[in-house]
């Protein structure tokens, strides 16, 4: 059991250097005054938007960077590579067709973040 994500959640990855806000559309989402996310709100830069700098090797922008630093980490702009949806999702809700994304969700960045939820947004409604 979780809270229901809406728009406006804070995200955080532990490769990046600030916190995020998740972007919800209000495609099919009127059951509250927030839009609600379900698990494939998970694109890049329409509702996953870049934690500021990003510091692990493993994305190429800052294993270059690095590399041109003579091996001091170097971290470079965080562009988030989320291709897979948010899991688990509730196994009873649907939001929009797709299972709903409570607190409890994670999304995978390619780069090798868990990118988790630190604040569900505004709404109170709870979810299996």
């Amino acid at each position: 059991m979780g809270f229901a994500v809406c728009g406006g959640a804070v995200l955080q990855c532990p490769f990046g250097l600030a916190p995020s806000v998740l972007n919800v559309l209000p495609v099919n989402r009127t059951v509250t005054s927030m839009p609600l996310a379900n698990i494939m709100d998970n694109k890049p830069f329409v509702n996953i938007m870049p934690f500021g700098m990003c510091n692990t090797p493993a994305n190429p922008a800052v294993a270059a960077a690095t590399a041109a630093a003579l091996g001091v980490l170097t971290p470079m702009p965080c562009i988030p590579a989320t291709a897979a949806p948010w899991a688990p999702g509730s196994p009873t809700v649907l939001i929009g067709g797709q299972p709903a994304l409570n607190d409890a969700g994670k999304c995978i960045c390619n780069w090798g973040g868990v990118i988790s939820i630190s604040f569900a947004g505004q709404t109170t409604i709870q979810v299996p």
